[in-house]
């Protein structure tokens, strides 16, 4: 079955511990719809920074990322229909750029 990696633009960290603690359930909550689709959880990361030929850009330039998760899915239109519910989608703060893996 094909692999897709979610590259997770946006999102932030949580302010309070109750914040922090709702946040966390979403994101299990999330995990478990995807159930075995999940290859690799992923993980949130740090400051991203973008290197291109006109230089070094260390706020990760136009849309930084800030986490990732690989999937199984039978298709982009399944691995899109997972993406929707994600948090960061549900609740506005980050969006979810999804690309099927190439095998080499």
């Amino acid at each position: 079955m094909p692999k897709f990696l979610f590259v997770y633009h946006g999102g932030g960290m949580p302010e309070t511990p109750e914040e922090g603690a709702k946040a966390m359930a979403a994101w299990a909550a999330w995990y478990e719809t995807l159930g075995a689709a999940t290859v690799d959880g992923g993980a949130p990361v740090g400051q991203s920074h973008t290197v291109s030929a006109d230089g070094h850009v260390e706020n990760g330039g136009a849309n930084p990322v800030s986490g990732y998760t690989v999937i199984e899915a039978a298709d982009y239109a399944s691995a899109c229909a997972h993406a929707k519910g994600n948090p960061m989608v549900v609740d506005g703060s980050g969006s979810v750029e999804v690309a099927q893996m190439v095998d080499m």
